[in-house]
């Protein structure tokens, strides 16, 4: 079963709704659209694997993006697999053109046929996960589950070159697509060895309440000010900022589209990049509405929880 299932990173959330927010002068802009491309090219990549792993989701239990404090650091994990026999890692990776495997020096460059590119071993960084994983099962009393990993490919036109021993490079690394009958084949090598069966849903529901969500503040990271965010609704047809509050919704200035629920963007934008929970004239003023009479009735049906003891809303 997929016991726990990807989402959007939060700090991509929150890139995603500063950007549209910001002058085209703000200086830390052009790095920020860089940073969101790069996060949301893993988050494509990484939900690209997760497709293939699904196949396995009706024999194993499946944890996608495990984000764990071990030994007081945080350790970030794409996918785990879990079964009665061991434990799975698969990290994601995206990458165009070709990459190559250098065995003996430990590195992988990336060659788009003019320049070449040098990257951390992938295969180092999931063997340091492995390490890591296996501190915290002993620290959280857990039997002694064996660990394997992989290192899936999430671009099938992507070409996969090795120097050096390319047996056990391949025994690790493929495309997405061949990652569930390879984890199947180690299951059948194994079960033949093995004698002790694991609880592969009771081993994923400790790690599940482990998990915590990994996150950034971009506001200091990027030097954004609360006056550097632009108040209202953006139009989610073409994206201009500043949809008129009209009867009954809310209508675009620039393409005429009606939305009767724009506002819900906007009051989530608020929640990620300025504070967790929201007045109602704070979402009178960041939404642009003359009344608060009309903000709260906004908010009463945003689906937030208000808390009566600081007149304030709140997500549940």
């Amino acid at each position: 079963m997929n016991m726990k299932i990807r989402t959007k990173p939060r700090p991509l959330q929150k890139l995603d709704a500063a950007i549209p927010r910001l002058s085209p002068h703000f200086q830390q802009l052009p790095a920020m659209k860089e940073d969101a491309a790069i996060q949301q090219k893993g988050f494509s990549g990484e939900s690209k694997v997760d497709y293939y792993l699904d196949y396995l989701a009706t024999n194993y239990t499946i944890l996608q993006d495990v984000y764990l404090r071990v030994n007081g650091k945080n350790v970030q994990i794409d996918s785990l697999v879990l079964s009665q026999q061991a434990i799975y890692i698969v990290d994601s990776k995206n990458y165009n053109d070709t990459i190559t495997f250098d065995s003996t020096l430990k590195q992988m460059t990336r060659s788009d046929g003019k320049v070449d590119k040098g990257f951390e071993y992938p295969i180092t960084q999931v063997q340091n996960q492995q390490f890591h994983l296996q501190n915290w099962l002993s620290q959280h009393n857990l039997p002694s589950i064996p660990i394997y990993y992989f290192v899936a490919i999430s671009e099938p036109s992507t070409i996969i070159k090795v120097n050096g021993d390319t047996e056990a490079i391949g025994k690790v690394v493929a495309h997405a697509a061949r990652i569930p009958s390879m984890v199947m084949e180690k299951e059948k090598q194994i079960t033949e060895q093995s004698v002790n069966k694991i609880q592969d849903g009771k081993v994923g529901k400790i790690i599940l309440n482990a998990c915590n969500v990994f996150d950034m503040d971009i506001n200091k990271k990027f030097s954004i000010k609360k006056m550097d965010l632009s108040p209202g609704v953006i139009c989610p047809e073409c994206g201009l900022l500043g949809m008129e509050r009209v009867y009954g919704g809310w209508r675009c200035r620039r393409c005429e589209m009606f939305s009767k629920n724009a506002h819900l963007n906007a009051i989530s934008d608020y929640l990620l990049l300025v504070k967790p929970y929201i007045t109602n004239r704070e979402c009178m003023r960041f939404l642009k509405l003359n009344s608060r009479n009309g903000a709260t009735r906004l908010l009463s049906k945003s689906g937030l929880i208000y808390i009566e003891k600081g007149r304030y809303w709140v997500k549940h």
